[in-house]
């Protein structure tokens, strides 16, 4: 059985949707915790969101941005302190 091309087209966006969602979920956990990994990972379901063409596109880019802020506290973190881990408080 073959998919008709509004079918794949529908299929294609509502992954690129999934995406975005994604992006901004793990984007914003990525603040908190494993911004090493999770700043990467939301900044490449963001583009491939917005490459595919998703619905949410706001949501997409505050992935985006999010994901570019999780590098940018690391780095900051790192910097400031010399070392990959931190915490609050103290």
């Amino acid at each position: 059985m073959e998919l008709t091309a509004s079918a794949r087209t529908r299929t294609g966006t509502r992954d690129a949707d999934g995406m975005a969602v994604a992006a901004f979920v793990l984007g914003l956990l990525g603040l908190l915790v494993l911004n090493i990994v999770l700043g990467p990972t939301a900044i490449v379901l963001a583009a491939l969101a917005l490459w595919r063409g998703t619905a949410r596109r706001g949501r997409a880019l505050l992935g985006l941005a999010l994901g570019v802020a999780d590098l940018v506290v690391l780095a900051t973190v790192f910097t400031s302190s010399g070392a990959v881990i931190w915490n609050f408080g103290g």
